[in-house]
């Protein structure tokens, strides 16, 4: 078998990752939220939700499903409209927000995230971001041959699923850093509403886009 043909592939799918998870979109946009309003342990269970979430868009991708999608607008639309809703409701919760305070261990007061919610806020965020649903329906149907074998594209899966908890877990381990959230939340309520704001805004931009 000759496996300089994967080699390539995977070199294609590992650069697309690498700028794709540089981007700035909604998950990272989330993960400023529970970094910096939740602290470490929140944010870290929010990007092991992300990469799971990518999951679903590895599955639906290796089964075949992710080509009928490409090819219904009705099914894609639903999928934009959905991942829009979301992203929506979790900046309306931002607006919500009452601010924020600390106590002198730097751990928010009165406020709890479950490792569950944490958990599955990260996951609905990549499983309904259309912009993901388009990155792997590119990867699978264009970059990766129909001829490549199915463990073979489930090993790229799970790169991809690992590339992205490594990433956010790094950067929740900047972003929750005590000075930071410290520094974030000086500007009170102000922090809730811009990022409220950013992803409302997201929401709104994912449900016009064609």
């Amino acid at each position: 078998m000759d496996y300089s043909l994967y080699l390539h592939e995977f070199l294609i799918l590992a650069s697309a990752m690498f700028f794709a998870l540089l981007s700035p979109g909604p998950d990272f946009a989330m993960i400023l939220k529970q970094s910096v309003s939740y602290g470490k342990r929140a944010s870290i269970f929010a990007s092991i939700g992300i990469g799971c979430g990518i999951s679903v868009h590895i599955v639906y991708s290796i089964l075949g499903i992710g080509l009928i999608i490409s090819k219904s607008i009705i099914l894609f639309n639903i999928i934009k409209y959905l991942g829009a809703i979301y992203l929506i409701y979790l900046g309306y919760q931002s607006l919500k927000s009452k601010g924020i305070k600390f106590e002198s261990n730097g751990e928010k007061e009165n406020e709890n995230i479950s490792d569950l919610k944490s958990f599955s806020t990260g996951f609905l965020c990549n499983a309904l971001n259309p912009k993901a649903t388009l990155f792997f329906l590119s990867m699978f149907t264009v970059v990766i041959s129909i001829d490549t074998p199915l463990y073979i594209q489930s090993l790229y899966g799970v790169f991809c699923i690992l590339a992205t908890m490594v990433w956010f877990v790094g950067v929740s381990f900047v972003l929750s850093h005590n000075k930071v959230r410290t520094f974030l939340n000086s500007f009170g309520k102000w922090f809730d509403r811009v990022v409220g704001t950013v992803l409302i805004t997201l929401g709104i931009k994912v449900a016009l886009s064609k």
